[in-house]
């Protein structure tokens, strides 16, 4: 079977809710590292009692290696956590990714070549997928929608980029109950009342296709040894004089959007320079490190 077909096969079986858990042997292992916006990942096949005569056989077991990894990428991409209320699978349930979308970004993760182990009875590969081209593949408007500003616009100082600190538990809007807030493609920003702040629609397409709605930092990356204290690498970002801001409490079916004060929302609504902030996605979440780094469940067992 082409290739192609063969991995709209294996969607389509996902989509039935049937488990993939690739062949007798095989595995994967790795995190979804969402400071880095990437999902990298590990697959590794046993070929004992497979019958493969190394180094003869090797191009027979990386082929085999390479549909290991078809089969057990896709619960793992579809998985993701897409907004707080879906993930990718959820999307392509509803019709906001095709199969085939999904096919290629499986296919276009960057690889490390296939390696042996020193024993010859054992294959791994590398992959990394990016989180990045997941999001821009879900970017459906052509402009960003109008953020209007308050009746009654409170003054505000102009800021390069914003910074909501959401690295510890807090409340969670509608439940009695605290959460780690948590990453996830697409957040949502609320305020006290539950006002929406801050959504996909608001954002300047070309600019969240490349860069995201938000990027997802920890506190270190804000607290160095510079006048501003934010690292380097942020600072095309937000810049040098961000607006800081501390979550009240967190929102959603998943926890992963954050609710900011109103004193904090007007800050930022006020002012047609700190809305720019958000229709160019300068912003950036604090997030804990067991958050930032998700190890990737392992198959369920067939």
């Amino acid at each position: 079977m082409p290739r192609p077909l063969r991995v709209s096969a294996l969607l389509f079986l996902l989509m039935l809710n049937v488990s993939l858990g690739g062949q007798e042997g095989a595995g994967i292992t790795g995190f979804i590292e969402w400071d880095r916006m990437e999902l990298n990942a590990v697959i590794n096949l046993d070929l004992r009692g497979r019958g493969f005569k190394l180094p003869a056989g090797r191009g027979k077991a990386e082929t085999l290696l390479e549909d290991e990894y078809l089969s057990l990428i896709h619960p793992v991409l579809l998985g993701v956590q897409a907004d707080s209320s879906a993930t990718v699978e959820d999307l392509i349930k509803r019709g906001e990714l095709s199969l085939q979308t999904a096919d290629r970004l499986a296919l276009e993760a960057r690889r490390v070549p296939p390696s042996l182990s020193p024993d010859l009875e054992a294959i791994s590969g590398r992959y990394t997928l990016s989180l990045s081209g997941i999001a821009a593949a879900l970017i459906r408007h052509s402009r960003p929608r109008t953020i209007q500003g308050p009746l009654i616009p409170s003054p505000a100082r102009a800021y390069t980029g914003i910074i909501i600190i959401a690295d510890e538990e807090v409340p969670v809007h509608g439940r009695q109950t605290k959460a780690f807030p948590k990453p996830c493609l697409f957040p949502k920003i609320w305020d006290s009342r539950m006002n929406l702040i801050y959504e996909r629609d608001m954002t300047d397409p070309e600019l969240s296709s490349v860069n995201g709605m938000v990027r997802y930092i920890s506190r270190g990356a804000i607290m160095g040894a510079s006048p501003s204290g934010i690292d380097g690498s942020l600072i095309p970002l937000i810049g040098e004089n961000p607006l800081r801001i501390m979550a009240g409490g967190v929102f959603g079916v998943e926890p992963t959007d954050p609710v900011i004060s109103e004193e904090d929302a007007l800050i930022i609504l006020s002012s047609e320079s700190n809305r720019r902030l958000l229709r160019e996605g300068r912003v950036a979440i604090v997030l804990n490190r067991e958050s930032l780094k998700k190890p990737i469940a392992p198959p369920r067992a067939r």
